[in-house]
């Protein structure tokens, strides 16, 4: 390896910070959720969060690992519980994020951590300069929901340093992008309302479907 190439992955790994971790008693297996400080130099709206499963072979001394990037804590601990960590195990502490604004930001975080792996990931858009928004299209891995793409919006009061997340539901991949558009075109339309999806037992890590050409990623900082 170049020096060069050296210097910038010892540049990325100064980067990270962990929000949460959990490992095993058997020390076989770890958890963690960090955010990636990198991102913020690079493409504008790539998601922040890093989640990482460490598996660890005492006997052979030999290790593997999985990640994924996310742009909210609740859909990257929801990759994480579905790997076998425990939901209370992977919370964030107090001070490593912004504080839930309300008791439906609550509710809907707390779903997303158990029903997260009944959706795919299609984009993600992180806007992390005032005012601070996030959003999440996901699409519905039961092929018969009845509004199986979904826009998750978070907004961050960075005074208070609180969020509020919201759900929209759409029947079609064109209605959630047409919203999509609007509202990073400075458009102020409410998400429609997305009723709670009915649970159908899938296999935990299952992996998302092919995306779908993704929307546009929102206005640059």
């Amino acid at each position: 390896m170049s020096s060069s190439g050296s210097t910038s992955a010892s540049r990325r790994t100064d980067q990270l910070t962990v929000l949460a971790e959990h490992h095993t008693e058997d020390g076989e297996h770890s958890f963690y959720l960090m955010h990636n400080g990198a991102v913020t130099w690079g493409i504008p709206g790539e998601p922040q969060l890093l989640a990482l499963y460490l598996q660890r072979d005492t006997v052979a001394r030999t290790f593997r690992f999985d990640h994924a990037a996310f742009a909210l804590p609740a859909i990257a601990q929801s990759w994480l519980i579905a790997r076998g960590c425990p939901e209370e195990k992977i919370l964030l502490a107090a001070g490593m994020g912004s504080e839930p604004a309300d008791q439906a930001t609550r509710v809907l975080e707390k779903r997303l951590r158990s029903d997260g792996d009944h959706f795919a990931l299609l984009t993600s858009y992180t806007h992390d300069t005032e005012p601070m928004e996030i959003t999440v299209l996901l699409r519905a891995l039961d092929e018969k929901a009845p509004l199986p793409f979904r826009i998750l919006l978070e907004e961050v009061d960075t005074k208070a340093w609180t969020h509020t997340l919201r759900e929209g539901g759409f029947a079609t991949f064109e209605a959630a992008t047409q919203w999509w558009e609007a509202h990073w075109s400075g458009e102020a339309i409410p998400l429609p309302a997305a009723s709670p999806p009915t649970r159908h037992p899938t296999a935990p890590g299952i992996p998302a479907l092919p995306a779908r050409p993704a929307p546009p990623r929102g206005h640059s900082r």
